[in-house]
């Protein structure tokens, strides 16, 4: 990150705080965070010094962090669960660990296409899991949109995670909610033929797998590729300069997107904290953060994107309500397993 954009945010950090009518006198709010705490504790200690609303913090992994809310149940000291990925949110919701609010400030903040539809979670920031190519070896027409990956004759080897990865199940759900069923599925089994490997390792390990020459063709998220981008280490500078981001789908829907949110716990003995820090984190100070510094996407339209993820260009994005992921989370998993997607 640049050092004029993080002075630029810290000024911003420390401005009055913005008027809610959900503000709260309770003295603290419980946070359970899939987010790493350097990642999420300068937001934090500004919603304090803003609010006089103290916070306690656990992180985790968003999986282990929903086990735990679920064998907590109504004793669960958590105010807020704060994840990532749409699949994670939308995990929380069915498995009974969130409750609905209502806020004007989030309805106001948040694209509706970006939260639940019941009031369960809201997006506070955005990624696109999109496609990388090997520059010197691949035509960027031949895989400029998901379909085409899939194409018996691509000639290109495909390098992408494990069907148990939570980014992947949320894309084939998406696929299956423009799709249909039995295309998706079609399109799932295409893909796996043109695989270059057995899925494996993280998605910085797709992307560095397409410079080395393992494959031709990646599927990962935005901000893998930005932290590359952004790094001093002449080893992630080369794997740049010879793999380039493609954004799918632009002459149609436009590209993937997802999210990383929060939610009310169930379990919540201070709400209306609860849902002022979410409120927040909605806002302009917060969101101009989430993209300087987490190589994310502002969820709030008001805020445009700064740092390493302006510089990767702007981009049609595909505004399918991601409630539709809820519908089709399980299904996307049956159909991944099925085609050999292991």
């Amino acid at each position: 990150m640049k050092p004029s954009i993080f002075l630029t945010l810290f000024a911003l950090m420390i401005v009055p705080a913005l008027a809610s009518t959900a503000t709260s006198h309770a003295a603290e709010v419980n946070i359970y965070s899939a987010r790493q705490e350097h990642l999420i504790k300068p937001l934090l200690d500004t919603f304090t010094q803003q609010t006089g609303i103290r916070y306690r913090l656990l992180t985790g992994k968003g999986p282990a962090l929903l086990e735990r809310l679920k064998n907590e149940g109504r004793n669960s000291p958590a105010d807020v669960l704060i994840t990532v990925d749409v699949g994670n949110l939308v995990a929380a919701k069915q498995a009974g660990v969130l409750q609905p609010v209502s806020s004007q400030i989030l309805d106001h903040n948040i694209p509706s296409h970006y939260r639940d539809d019941d009031g369960f979670w809201y997006g506070l920031s955005a990624r696109s899991r999109v496609i990388f190519y090997a520059k010197d070896r691949v035509d960027p027409a031949r895989v400029d949109t998901w379909e085409k990956l899939a194409e018996p004759a691509l000639g290109y080897r495909v390098c992408v995670r494990s069907s148990s990865n939570i980014y992947n199940q949320s894309l084939m759900a998406a696929m299956i909610a423009h799709h249909g069923e039995e295309k998706a599925l079609d399109w799932a089994f295409g893909l796996v033929k043109n695989f270059g490997r057995k899925p494996q390792d993280n998605d910085t390990g797709q992307i560095r797998a397409v410079a080395a020459g393992e494959c031709d063709v990646a599927i990962a998220n935005t901000y893998y590729y930005a932290r590359l981008m952004a790094s001093a280490d002449p080893a992630d500078q080369q794997v740049v300069e010879k793999v380039a981001l493609l954004w799918p789908n632009q002459a149609g829907r436009g590209t993937h997107m997802n999210l990383s949110g929060a939610g009310i716990a169930r379990s919540a003995k201070h709400v209306d904290a609860a849902l002022a820090l979410i409120e927040f984190l909605s806002g302009e100070t917060a969101q101009a953060f989430y993209s300087a510094q987490n190589n994310e996407y502002p969820v709030n339209p008001a805020v445009p994107s700064s740092g390493i993820v302006s510089e990767m260009g702007d981009f049609k994005a595909d505004t399918l309500n991601l409630s539709d992921i809820e519908k089709h989370s399980s299904q996307a998993i049956r159909l991944m397993d099925r085609a050999g997607w292991r």
